[in-house]
C-alpha cells in the first residue's frame, strides 16, 4: 500500500538533507515531501528571530496547501517538536508519527529544557556572537557527536550543507495540551551509535520513546545524521515505522 511521507527535518538542516532517503522510499512507491521549515535553509533574506510557533506554522501550511491528508509525518532531532506540535493543530490529516531519534516534548517544555547544560551555553553564546537570531553549531561537535560513524571528509561535507537556526526554537515552551489524547499511531526509531544526545541520562532512548507510551519502536545501526551516513536503511526503517 502507498503512504504519503512528510519529512521534517532537525536543526541545522533544510529539506534537500533528505534528497537521498526520500528517493529510496519513494522507489518504493510512496510519496515524500520534505519541507523546509521557516526560519531554516540558506539565504540571506531568512528570519534567524523566529519562534517556535512560526516554524509549526510554516510546516502546517505546507501540509495544508498541499491538501495532504492521512500522512506519516516524520520528524528527525528538532523535527519531532514539529510534529508533536502540528498534530495539535491538524491532527485530522496525520495517521501516524515517527520520530527519529528526536525530542518528544511534554507541555510547557523547551529543547533546552531537556537538553544538557552545556548546549544551552554554547547555543547562547553563539547566539550572542551572530547577533541575528541565529546559532551555528562548530565543527567540531558536528565532527566528533553529530557524524560518530563517517569519515571526516564526510562529516566536513556534510557540514558545508548545514545553515544557522533560529535560536528561539530551541528556547520557546510548547504548548501540547491536546496532544497526548490524540488518537494518532506513534513510532520511534533509534539510532544506536547516536550520541547527539550523551549516553546516560539524556540518551535519546529510551528517555523520549518512553514518553509516547505504546508505540513501535524500530532500531538500527548509526549516528545522528543516518539521512547521509546510510540513507538506505533509514529510508527502510522509515517505512517500517511508518506502515500500517
Amino acid at each position: 500500500m502507498a503512504d504519503t511521507y512528510v519529512l521534517i527535518h532537525g536543526a541545522w538542516h533544510d529539506g534537500s538533507g533528505w534528497a537521498d532517503v526520500a528517493d529510496r522510499i519513494r522507489a518504493e512507491g510512496h510519496t515524500v515531501h520534505t519541507p523546509t521549515l521557516a526560519g531554516n535553509g540558506h539565504g540571506d533574506d531568512i528570519d534567524r528571530t523566529i519562534g517556535h510557533d512560526v516554524a509549526t506554522a510554516s510546516a502546517v501550511a505546507y501540509i495544508e496547501q498541499n491538501d495532504l491528508s492521512d500522512i506519516v509525518l516524520v520528524g528527525h532531532s528538532y523535527g519531532g517538536t514539529i510534529i508533536s506540535a502540528v498534530a495539535e493543530a491538524i491532527g485530522e490529516r496525520i495517521k501516524r508519527l515517527v520520530y527519529w531519534n528526536a525530542f518528544v516534548l511534554l507541555d510547557g517544555e523547551s529543547i533546552d529544557d531537556v537538553s544538557p547544560p552545556h548546549y544551552k551555553d554554547m547555543m547562547d553564546g553563539s547566539a550572542a556572537e551572530r547577533g541575528d537570531g541565529a546559532c551555528v553549531l562548530p565543527f567540531i561537535v558536528w565532527r566528533e557527536v553529530f557524524c560518530n560513524d563517517m569519515d571526516i571528509a564526510e562529516a566536513q561535507r556534510t557540514y558545508g550543507l548545514t545553515s544557522p537556526h533560529p535560536r528561539k526554537t530551541l528556547s520557546d515552551k510548547l504548548s501540547l495540551k491536546r496532544f497526548w489524547d490524540l488518537p494518532i499511531g506513534k513510532s520511534y526509531i533509534n539510532c544506536t551509535e547516536d550520541i547527539a544526545m550523551p549516553h546516560g541520562e539524556y540518551a535519546w532512548h529510551p528517555r523520549f520513546s518512553a514518553r509516547l507510551g505504546l508505540a513501535r519502536i524500530v532500531q538500527m545501526p548509526g549516528g545522528h545524521e543516518a539521512l547521509f551516513s546510510d540513507p538506505e536503511l533509514l529510508a527502510a526503517k522509515i517505512i517500517e515505522a511508518g506502515r500500517d
